[in-house]
């Protein structure tokens, strides 16, 4: 998911620049109707694409990409990244500063913020908040997010009921001040404030979370209009924004689409503005289609396939199976011609562009060697049934991928592969997190914050949100947990890229490719639309043209 934020801290970059690499193809008629020329319209409405959120839209309920998305025009939180750099960027917060070892933290507010309902924006909605989005009564799909906070155990326990409601380590000092005591210390706790579990909430939410999750109020650039589900959600500005980011476009309408195809066909006669990616079926042309609308821009994001390993196939496999699978997928020729060139071939779990990714941190793993891979599967006892299935939605363009991915694993070792798809994202999220993929399913990973930790302990962690397959390993955990203690954030790095290596072991997921935005805009939008390091647009900086 995304993603896609103290003075001490706003000096350090987390991230290698990724270079801006939008590109246009020809300059014809057919695509550009010069995207420079007209007058913006600062009431102008948007249109993006859009699958159907998966739950609520609760700020600690969303760990895809598609409820994030909304969230994070609806919501402002503490701090965000800088487009380019990484670098923290203060939003809501004054400052956020550690002590000497990073196991408490002071965060200030700027003061006389609003909720879109006109309620003030207090040190007392934040904790409020995250105490209630911890809680294991709740059942937020992101609440281990806050299981650095002292008392976290207490109101989220592994069995049973909390012992408390309130976590321990937070303390209101007053309307514009908080302290955030930790467990221990953790130097980049910082960068993780920018995800959206953070954000505030209004005293309403507290007597109808439900309810709240189909009208919310927040503090963000923009305020929350309506739900038609699996239709559209409306969101336009919100006036008496304070932040750094205000909207220069009126508002927001995010379709939703059951089919890459469909979206793509309303891109190119400008019933959309924007969409999520191009269809496989297009990527060959879409350039020469759009013109100057074509993006072509690399982010922060990689594909795998993940075993089930909670499944009676995978409980116990010997991880040189799930190695000799991966050396069976050719992706240099499948990144080459069925994805057109738009992926480049995976060399490790984390993203390029996050601080502590390391070229070639994943070699032979990774490495298409059919003689080696089908002899691995052998050594390591065979597939369970000598044949496996991925798991993915219909609602984007995977098919041609998983395909790919299933002819050539089929070919180099004789082990039969099919495609299992669920018609939405959504039905997809829903089967793993309920534990009822049948073999292996399609993860994709984009940043939540940039740095190195967020693709691995977020995701292969044993109590992580994001973790869905089941997978555990003791040894990786304690490496994770050291990292997070750490005195400094490039000791941090620096134990995570060893605890990289555990996973090179034991490959919980084969990483197939790093991503690319394959996307395009409307002749509607003035000029280009500019993009985060988590690969969407950054919205409330959209400008829509005068008609």
């Amino acid at each position: 998911m995304r993603g896609a934020q103290s003075a001490k801290w706003v000096a350090l970059a987390a991230v290698v620049a990724l270079a801006a690499t939008a590109c246009g193809g020809n300059d014809s008629d057919s695509g550009s109707n010069d995207m420079n020329k007209g007058t913006a319209d600062p009431n102008g409405i948007l249109t993006a694409q859009l699958s159907e959120p998966q739950n609520p839209l609760q700020p600690a309920n969303a760990k895809e990409s598609q409820g994030s998305r909304v969230l994070k025009q609806i919501f402002a939180g503490l701090v965000d990244y800088e487009p380019g750099t990484g670098k923290l960027v203060y939003v809501n917060a004054e400052s956020v500063t550690p002590n000497k070892d990073s196991s408490v933290w002071t965060v200030k507010l700027k003061p006389g913020w609003k909720f879109h309902n006109g309620e003030t924006v207090t040190a007392k909605s934040y904790v409020d908040s995250w105490n209630w989005s911890a809680n294991v009564e709740n059942n937020q799909t992101n609440s281990s997010w806050f299981q650095d906070i002292k008392g976290y155990s207490d109101v989220h326990p592994d069995k049973g009921k909390p012992k408390a409601d309130k976590m321990s380590g937070l303390k209101v000092v007053n309307d514009n001040e908080f302290k955030i005591e930790l467990n221990s210390s953790v130097s980049y706790f910082a960068y993780k404030l920018g995800y959206d579990v953070w954000a505030p909430l209004p005293t309403g939410f507290f007597k109808d979370p439900k309810g709240f999750g189909e009208k919310p109020v927040g503090n963000g650039p923009y305020k929350f209009i309506s739900w038609d589900h699996k239709k559209m959600i409306k969101v336009r500005k919100f006036d008496g924004y304070q932040g750094p980011n205000k909207a220069k476009n009126g508002g927001i309408d995010f379709k939703n689409y059951t089919t890459a195809d469909a979206a793509y066909s309303d891109l190119r006669s400008n019933n959309l503005d924007w969409i999520e990616q191009v269809p496989t079926t297009a990527l060959t042309n879409y350039k020469t289609d759009l013109g100057k609308r074509a993006i072509d821009e690399e982010y922060s994001a990689v594909q795998s396939i993940v075993p089930a390993f909670y499944t009676k196939q995978f409980k116990d496999i010997d991880p040189k199976v799930i190695q000799g699978l991966s050396m069976a997928i050719d992706r240099d020729t499948i990144t080459k011609t069925v994805l057109h060139g738009s992926r480049t071939p995976a060399d490790s779990y984390v993203a390029r562009g996050v601080l502590g990714y390391k070229a070639g941190a994943l070699k032979e793993q990774v490495t298409y060697d059919p003689a080696k891979a089908k002899s691995l599967i052998k050594e390591g006892g065979g597939v369970p049934g000598n044949k496996i299935s991925i798991q993915y939605n219909a609602d984007q363009d995977h098919k041609p991928w998983v395909d790919a991915v299933c002819n050539s694993i089929r070919k180099a070792t004789g082990v039969d592969c099919v495609g299992d798809s669920k018609p939405d994202f959504q039905a997809d999220l829903n089967a793993r997190d309920k534990h009822q993929v049948k073999s292996m399913y399609r993860g994709g990973w984009v940043l939540d914050y940039p740095v190195n930790s967020n693709f691995m302990r977020d995701l292969y962690g044993s109590k992580a949100a994001g973790n869905t397959s089941g997978y555990a390993n003791k040894q990786f955990d304690e490496l994770a947990a050291k990292a997070d203690k750490a005195a400094t954030l490039d000791e941090t790095v620096k134990l995570y890229q060893q605890a990289e290596q555990v996973l090179a072991k034991d490959m919980p997921a084969i990483p197939l490719w790093f991503y690319k935005v394959n996307s395009g805009q409307s002749n509607k939008v003035l000029g280009k639309i500019p993009y985060g390091q988590d690969g969407d647009p950054i919205f409330t900086d959209v400008q829509v043209k005068k008609k």
